[in-house]
C-alpha cells in the first residue's frame, strides 16, 4: 500500500486546481516534501528541489531530475497551499 493511500496529502482546493493546471502530479509533490529543502519564507513553509537535492538523492539511487525547480508552499498546519516550478531560489533566501 502506498503511503499516500494511508495518509493522503492535505491539499487545499487551490492546490489541486494549480496542480492540474500546471500538470504537477501528487507523486511530484510527495517527492518535494520528502527530499526538498525546507525554508520559512513569507509566512509559510516552502519546500523546493534544486540541483543540490538532485545530486544528493542520486547518491541513494533516487532520480529527482524531473522534479528539479518544483516548489511546494505549505501552511503552518501542514496543508499544501500551492505548487509551481521555479528554478530561481533567490526568493527562498532568509531575510536578515
Amino acid at each position: 500500500m502506498s503511503p499516500s493511500l494511508v495518509h493522503p496529502l492535505p491539499l487545499t482546493n487551490h492546490a489541486r486546481v494549480r496542480m492540474d493546471a500546471r500538470r504537477i502530479s501528487t507523486a511530484a509533490v510527495e517527492a518535494v516534501l520528502a527530499y526538498g529543502r525546507m525554508v520559512w519564507a513569507r509566512g509559510a513553509q516552502i519546500y523546493a528541489i534544486g540541483e543540490k537535492e538532485v545530486r544528493f538523492a542520486s547518491r541513494d539511487g533516487v532520480d529527482l531530475r524531473p522534479y528539479a525547480g518544483l516548489q511546494v508552499v505549505c501552511a503552518l498546519c501542514g496543508d499544501v497551499l500551492t505548487t509551481y516550478r521555479n528554478h530561481d531560489f533567490r526568493s527562498l533566501r532568509r531575510s536578515a
